[in-house]
């Protein structure tokens, strides 16, 4: 009973049944006074409405212009999250361990090692890095943009990268020409503007279409001892120039298969042959250079005394204003056009050049500057020079180390392409004007003795003592630069053909 009683007692004490004066203020209470009072200093007489000062003054400074202003305090980071002190011992741990080699049988962590993990630290441990570079990165929230931009990126873009021009070392197309004479100081090959590939083989002539890929036997000489000596197409394509070792010229209608004519005026072979529209040039082991209009009957119209030996090499300007002769006297001469487009034989020479110490058999003229003319030296001398006919100087000059057989320039690049003898016996592209080397052909087992560019100036061939003929696909032109000199061409050719009215 008497325990019953205290029980009761203490019951009593413990209730609340009145409020404790002495007891510190409610929350609720607190929050309720500050309310009232505010709302009565907002409703006084005399006091602005607007709580917000910054929009009811107009500041006295313009934000920024007080260097001196002293910055306010920061709380915390606002990109590094806040971390306590277990995760960063972690992390630092984590850190430690990241150039250790990574364990290959278990390079990333199962589900049960993640639950371990929030089981003991509260957390998962891979979470705890502070700078974790590996992984994808997080999904942007849904609704996020980002209008930054990029300013600085060290991985080249795709529109910044250089597209390198790739060169085959291996020739495209290879044919066979047997019984080719290898002589150094004869021309037996030719490309014509139609696409057909001319070669002088032993004393027959044969040519090759290189858009159907037919082989056409066009002629043979009668006797067996003579020889095809050289051979050259018309700018038009449809005439062949044939220079035999009876010191004759024929002249060869191809898509008729017949010859035309069979001109007679030299004494010696005729190794060397260049056109000038209807005027044809031909040069002999004499030294004598003659000219010939062959729309007339009396073709032979003057003769050229400069060399003392062979003429190897002869070469109408692109303008046709200049002919350019190289002899085995080792000897260039360039001869202006005279009236009628040929050259009389009173004309003194403009140039004559005699810095070779080689026969000179190679000689190009530059189609994108008329006035520049290269030539070649042979054995004794090996150096390609680019010669200027204006001034009469030597631009530049390159020892090449291997005799100079043929010399052609390529418009798709501005490059020259040369053709050598003893003792690399390759053809070397050159970029032009510094001469630096692109790149070296190396398939032929004898001594170049000729080149030729295709009509679309893409292909390269060579022909050498090995009895081949090699096609080398080395300047085929950009696609985007191509279309671009397509569509410059047709508004050209279309005033071109526009009728006389």
């Amino acid at each position: 009973m008497t325990q019953f009683g205290f029980d009761n007692d203490i019951q009593s004490i413990l209730k609340l049944d009145m409020p404790i004066t002495n007891a510190p203020m409610a929350r609720w209470q607190r929050k309720a006074n500050s309310s009232s009072s505010a709302a009565l200093g907002g409703l006084s007489p005399g006091k602005s409405t607007n709580v917000s000062l910054s929009s009811s003054k107009t500041p006295s400074k313009t934000p920024g212009k007080n260097k001196k202003q002293t910055p306010s305090k920061m709380v915390g980071d606002r990109f590094i999250p806040t971390r306590n002190s277990n995760q960063m011992d972690v992390a630092s741990f984590l850190l430690s361990k990241e150039n250790e080699p990574m364990d290959a049988s278990n390079p990333v962590p199962s589900e049960s090692q993640r639950a371990w993990s929030v089981s003991l630290n509260g957390y998962n441990i891979e979470d705890a890095k502070i700078l974790h570079l590996g992984g994808k990165p997080l999904n942007a929230p849904e609704g996020y943009q980002n209008n930054l931009k990029v300013l600085y990126s060290q991985v080249a873009t795709p529109a910044s990268v250089k597209k390198t021009r790739y060169i085959s070392l291996t020739p495209d197309r290879i044919l066979d020409a047997p019984d080719l004479r290898n002589d150094f100081y004869l021309n037996l090959l030719d490309w014509s503007s139609r696409n057909v590939l001319a070669v002088g083989l032993h004393n027959s002539v044969y040519l090759w279409d290189a858009t159907q890929g037919d082989i056409i036997f066009l002629m043979s000489m009668e006797r067996e001892e003579d020889y095809i000596c050289s051979v050259s197409w018309a700018s038009d394509g449809n005439y062949l120039a044939v220079g035999t070792s009876d010191c004759k010229i024929q002249l060869w209608d191809v898509e008729a298969q017949k010859r035309l004519r069979n001109m007679a005026s030299h004494t010696t072979r005729v190794g060397s042959l260049s056109w000038n529209a209807h005027i044809l040039s031909s040069g002999s082991r004499s030294g004598h250079i003659h000219h010939h209009d062959v729309r007339v009957a009396n073709h032979h119209l003057s003769t050229l005394n400069g060399h003392s030996q062979e003429v190897c090499g002869l070469k109408w300007s692109p303008d046709g204003r200049y002919l350019a002769s190289g002899g085995n006297d080792n000897l260039v001469y360039v001869w202006p056009r005279g009236q009628e487009g040929s050259v009389s034989n009173d004309t003194q020479w403009v140039n004559c050049w005699n810095e070779h110490q080689g026969a000179v058999k190679a000689l190009a003229w530059c189609p994108w500057q008329p006035n520049i003319l290269a030539s070649g030296g042979g054995t004794s001398d090996r150096h390609i020079r680019i010669w200027n006919v204006n001034s009469g100087s030597c631009v530049t000059s390159l020892d090449t180390q291997s005799q100079i057989s043929s010399l052609v320039f390529a418009p798709n690049y501005k490059e020259l392409v040369s053709g050598h003898g003893y003792s690399h016996n390759n053809v070397v592209i050159w970029k032009y004007p510094s001469l630096s080397k692109v790149a070296e052909l190396n398939s032929h087992q004898d001594r170049v003795l000729n080149l030729t560019m295709s009509p679309d100036n893409c292909f390269v061939a060579s022909v050498a003592g090995d009895e081949t003929i090699r096609m080398w696909k080395s300047f085929e032109m950009d696609p985007v630069k191509k279309k671009a000199k397509e569509r410059m061409m047709k508004p050209l050719s279309s005033v071109i053909h526009q009728p006389i009215r």
